[in-house]
C-alpha cells in the first residue's frame, strides 16, 4: 500500500519507520509547539496525508512520552481518509514544572494505518450470551 504525503513546509519530514515491520511511523515537529491558553501545547508537522478509503490513519503517542510530563490530548488522533488538512499533535501538560518540551525536528507522535471493516448497525431485542455476560469495570479481577 502507498500513502501519499505533501509537505505543506520544505523543512517537513517525511514519517520514518524506527525498524522494519513497526506498526508506527514517527511524526516529527516542524516547530517547537504553541502552548495554549486551554492547557495543551500544539506541534505542526507540516503534512497531509491521503489515506485510503476503507482505511484510518491513527496517531498514537510514542512511548518515550512517559518522560515527558505530557500526554496525548486526545488519547488518539484520527486521520480519516478524506481529510487532507495539516496533522497536528496536541499534548496536555501534566507537570509544568518537570515538562520535557519537544523541539523542531524531534519525534513528537506515531501513525499507525488500520483497515476499517465495512459494518452496518442492527438494533435487535436480544443478544447471545457470552461467559462475560453483563459484567463490567473489574468484572475479571484486578
Amino acid at each position: 500500500m502507498r500513502i501519499k504525503v505533501k509537505k505543506l513546509h520544505p523543512d517537513a519530514k517525511l514519517p520514518t519507520q524506527s525498524h522494519p515491520g513497526d506498526a508506527g511511523f514517527d511524526l516529527y515537529a516542524i516547530d517547537d509547539g504553541t502552548n495554549t491558553r486551554y492547557g495543551y501545547r500544539e506541534y505542526g508537522t507540516a503534512l497531509a496525508f491521503e489515506i485510503p478509503e476503507g482505511y484510518v490513519g491513527l496517531v498514537y503517542p510514542r512511548s518515550s512520552i512517559s518522560e515527558r510530563g505530557m500526554m496525548l490530548y486526545n488519547s488518539t488522533g484520527v486521520i480519516d481518509s478524506g481529510y487532507r488538512g495539516e496533522v497536528t499533535v496536541r499534548f496536555r501538560l501534566l507537570d509544568g514544572e518537570h515538562t520535557k518540551y519537544y523541539r523542531r525536528g524531534d519525534r513528537i507522535a506515531q501513525l499507525v494505518v488500520q483497515l476499517i471493516p465495512e459494518i452496518t448497525i442492527e438494533e435487535v431485542q436480544d443478544l447471545s450470551a457470552s461467559s462475560r455476560g453483563s459484567g463490567g469495570y473489574g468484572s475479571t479481577g484486578l
